[in-house]
């Protein structure tokens, strides 16, 4: 097949939100000798893309969300060890240090921006649900995090999103690291009266925002 042609496929792969078919594209461009940097750049990127365009105007929905993020996994997931075979590191945008916050175990919000995080070109360190103030400052000093992302679902959880900042602040890393915060009852007046950076409500959002905020 064609390259652009094959391009065209994986872009498609992601919007219908086929995860076996991206892992299955993926193969067929290794088998091809295409570069896998551009397998990722030129094919499935643009369909993540597309997806976050359409879930941005309401043509898409939360569903279609998950799934494409699931093919995205998939198409990396095989692309990745044929970066490490060939000495090719893909270009990362920056580093996140992702997590829901402590005394919080919602988990599927949170794990879908790390997905959308991941496609979009960010190197993310999810530290999963319910994770202590220190471990997530820890995360950031260890990696050289240039943002931190947490999500909170409840009014009571919502608060340690606050003692993070706190505590970047007190071991002098805020100003290294940008701060995003996001869940149900996150508002820019939180934002605000936290000193975080921003907040997004859906996970494409967060992507952007990440971009936004590191200027890339």
């Amino acid at each position: 097949m064609h390259s652009e042609n094959l391009f065209k496929e994986m872009a498609q792969s992601i919007t219908d939100g086929e995860a076996e078919k991206a892992a299955e594209l993926a193969k067929q461009a290794i088998a091809q000798g295409i570069d896998p940097l551009d397998a990722i750049n030129q094919g499935f990127v643009a369909g993540v893309n597309y997806v976050g365009d359409q879930f941005s105007c309401g043509n898409m929905f939360l569903p279609e969300l998950v799934m494409a993020g699931e093919a995205m996994k998939a198409a990396v997931a095989v692309l990745e060890p044929e970066l490490t075979k060939r000495g090719i590191e893909r270009k990362m945008l920056g580093k996140v240090v992702l997590c829901t916050v402590e005394g919080d175990i919602h988990e599927i919000g949170k794990t879908l921006v790390g997905t959308m995080l991941s496609a979009t070109g960010f190197q993310v360190y999810d530290l999963g649900v319910d994770v202590s103030v220190m471990k997530v400052v820890e995360k950031a000093r260890e990696v050289g995090a240039d943002i931190v992302a947490m999500s909170a679902l409840l009014t009571t959880t919502m608060v340690h999103q606050k003692d993070v900042i706190e505590a970047l602040e007190d071991v002098g890393m805020r100003t290294k690291v940008k701060v995003m915060v996001g869940g149900a009852p996150v508002t820019q007046e939180w934002v605000k009266q936290i000193g975080a950076d921003g907040y997004s409500e859906d996970a494409i959002g967060a992507a952007r925002l990440a971009k936004q905020l590191l200027g890339v």
